[in-house]
């Protein structure tokens, strides 16, 4: 059987939805997500933050609503965003209806927590009237009370429960734009409530490992968590809960989808471990080419192999590539095939300008196609 065939992952079918002009379920991307950790009064530092997780190729930012103040902010905040908004809200009613009519693309709240029947139709109302979707995002720390009492504990029955409750209210009152989480910090309960849910609605899912740590141990913790998820199929849209700075998760959350060919952007470097081998210093060889790289949004491969023995291998599969020679002189691949050496001292510098000569070719071959199929497509 071809290797190939292991490498297709059939996503679940799921609705689609709109979360501004990102669409989230069915044949769209998976879309990625992270949250400010700014004061959202702070309009200028929150829009600082947003810039940054816009570069490193964010689809959609989370922004806190706490208070008035915050939905007063927001407004401004959407206006200078060039990605969607989600207002994160909690309780307030108020706060929702603010934060719709200040542009929010989606409302993150659970329904049942916001109070009286008639709260929750105007709350409904506003996202209607505003085009706004909304996330129902229950969490195994806040589980509401009636449900712990019956499980005792936090469990995939419990998540799931929660979140068909909170569910079932919106399509009472004919709403159906809407996604849903059920998200836990331990890595079992989390998959697994999330394997039952997927099985029982065909709603879009907010994939994620709640409060999943620092950069290391976060990343760790959400690949195998995520990344379960998503080789099954399971997933719309995601965020990498990280305790560091918000385009980290981004970045960790690129990582993850292109290791499975989900979505491309950008460069991805296969790299040798290193060892005595080596021809040159393949660890900060890496390091330095990762940070002089960032800017590269077209997806291209490059390997950096320190020797021989499995660099040329590599090379034969990854547009650009780099293998560790003697006296200095190694080997530079081009398409697989090799190309010419190049000296230890000029590696780097003349490894990125390849990389940036390759990637203008392929948006000029890219524009091309599309210009030349433009004629095509309008005749039909």
């Amino acid at each position: 059987m071809n290797y190939r065939a292991y490498q297709q992952i059939i996503r679940r079918k799921s609705r689609q939805i709109s979360v501004g002009n990102v669409k989230v379920g069915g044949d769209a991307p998976i879309s990625i997500q992270t949250m400010t950790n700014t004061l959202t009064t702070d309009v200028d530092g929150t829009v600082a933050q947003i810039r940054l997780a816009e570069k490193a190729g964010v689809d959609i930012v989370r922004v806190s609503c706490p208070d008035q103040e915050s939905t007063k902010a927001l407004k401004e905040i959407v206006a200078q965003a060039n990605v969607p908004i989600v207002a994160d809200i909690h309780f307030h009613y108020r706060r929702a209806i603010e934060a719709a009519e200040a542009g929010a693309a989606c409302l993150r709240i659970n329904p049942g927590n916001i109070g009286s029947a008639e709260r929750v139709r105007e709350v409904v109302k506003a996202a209607k009237d505003h085009n706004c979707s909304i996330r129902i995002g229950v969490n195994a720390g806040s589980l509401e009370k009636h449900l712990l009492e019956k499980y005792g504990e936090p469990n995939p029955d419990a998540l799931v429960e929660s979140a068909l409750e909170h569910a079932k209210i919106l399509q009472d009152h004919d709403f159906h734009e809407f996604k849903i989480s059920v998200k836990a910090s331990d890595v079992f309960l989390a998959v697994a409530a999330y394997q039952q849910l997927a099985e029982v609605c065909d709603h879009p899912l907010h994939i994620g490992i709640t409060e999943a740590g620092g950069l290391r141990t976060g990343t760790v913790k959400s690949s195998i968590g995520l990344g379960s998820l998503l080789w099954a199929g399971v997933g719309d849209t995601m965020r990498v809960s990280l305790s560091a700075e918000p385009e980290e998760e981004v970045r960790v959350g690129w990582e993850i989808l292109k290791s499975l060919g989900l979505r491309h952007r950008g460069v991805r470097i296969i790299s040798c471990p290193s060892c005595a081998r080596q021809g040159f210093d393949v660890i900060r060889t890496v390091q330095a080419l990762e940070e002089r790289l960032e800017h590269i949004e077209t997806p291209l491969t490059l390997s950096i192999i320190g020797c021989v023995v499995n660099g040329p291998g590599e090379a034969l599969m990854t547009d650009l590539g780099v293998t560790g020679g003697g006296a200095g002189r190694h080997m530079v691949y081009s398409a697989g095939k090799q190309d010419h050496t190049i000296d230890k001292g000029d590696m780097i510098n003349h490894v990125v300008d390849l990389v940036e000569q390759r990637a203008e070719a392929i948006r000029n071959a890219e524009a091309k196609a599309l210009a030349e199929a433009a004629p095509a497509a309008a005749a039909e």
